[in-house]
């Protein structure tokens, strides 16, 4: 890039260092609650005889350590997967989240009230006003597999395949290989995501897909050029381009745990696989303009990041980050 970068990878290390890593000891209490949640959880689950409580696993951002700051009036997320088994073949799975919500209720009593407990597609959500911490439950049907592979259950008594664990290990491979930038780049996408969402409330990128596009380009890269986990401005452009370029229409197909020709052919807007179950698209919900939206998205982002790095202006830099941060940036 031409000209003087005022806002370069130790400016983008401080702002994430600053405005968007959960600090040590926001971890050591959400790590904390999640840890009542689950002692409590066990409790009560073990004097309900319809599913036996194999394992509670810490699960989604919290444990790769891509979580971010809350911030104020949006709250912030831990997931843990409750693995459950079952001798009655002919259990409604449709029901197993209204019951796993009855356990989650008795767990905290009176002290909540029914507000704080909602059922999404395939987890009880459980909202803590004190310190904004939504803890997510997801119900998981074990099968006595070494690796916790097991099927996570929707709403509707749909099985999805997953596994906490190679979900972890996939993403541990890579942190490990490319160093504490790999996770700190993709923390950064999501502050981004995030500050999007306030503006476009229908704007439709979960943190997941984010992971898998910045594990996508550490493997391959974009132009020939491996993804400058150590060059945070670098990075945010290769990833922008990538969406930009490609519109999000070529699958993303990972090998860690199957062939890629596992996966079947499909007419989905957006096809972003998941690494532990071929069968699983993780963008498969994504319409045509949700994925649209996104792209216009990313190519507004790319447009302020390349102004930011050839302005001379360090106040014009800033603002075009602002962008894609809020007003807070550079946050020092």
């Amino acid at each position: 890039m031409a000209g003087e970068n005022h806002v370069d990878h130790k400016a983008l290390k401080r702002f994430a260092e600053n405005r968007v890593n959960v600090a040590k000891e926001d971890a050591c209490k959400r790590r904390e609650q999640v840890g009542h949640l689950r002692a409590r959880l066990e409790a009560h689950i073990s004097v309900n005889p319809d599913y036996d409580l194999v394992k509670l696993r810490a699960s989604g951002s919290t444990a790769k350590h891509t979580a971010i700051k809350a911030v104020r009036g949006e709250g912030s997320d831990a997931d843990v997967a409750a693995y459950l088994r079952t001798g009655d073949p002919d259990l409604d799975e449709a029901k197993i989240l209204e019951w796993l919500h009855e356990r989650c209720v008795e767990v905290y009593g009176k002290t909540k009230v029914a507000d704080d407990f909602t059922i999404s597609q395939h987890a009880v959500g459980i909202v803590l006003r004190g310190s904004g911490l939504k803890i997510d439950v997801a119900p998981v049907l074990y099968l006595n597999d070494p690796d916790d592979q097991g099927y996570l259950v929707t709403r509707r008594g749909e099985r999805v395949l997953t596994s906490v664990t190679l979900h972890l290990r996939f993403i541990a491979k890579r942190k490990a290989a490319a160093g504490p930038g790999y996770a700190e780049l993709i923390r950064l996408l999501k502050a981004w995501i995030r500050h999007a969402k306030r503006h476009d409330p229908q704007l439709r990128c979960k943190s997941f897909l984010l992971e898998l596009v910045v594990a996508h380009l550490w493997e391959v890269g974009w132009h020939a050029v491996p993804l400058q986990v150590n060059d945070y401005p670098a990075a945010f452009e290769q990833v922008l381009s990538y969406l930009t370029v490609t519109e999000l229409k070529q699958p993303i197909v990972f090998n860690d745990f199957y062939q890629p020709d596992a996966v079947g052919p499909s007419t989905d807007a957006v096809q972003i696989w998941d690494p532990v179950n071929a069968a699983n698209n993780v963008a498969s919900t994504y319409s045509d303009l949700d994925r649209r939206r996104l792209v216009d998205l990313a190519g507004e982002a790319l447009d302020n990041v390349s102004w930011a790095a050839t302005t001379p202006a360090k106040g014009t830099a800033n603002d075009a980050w602002r962008q894609l941060f809020g007003p807070t940036f550079p946050g020092i």
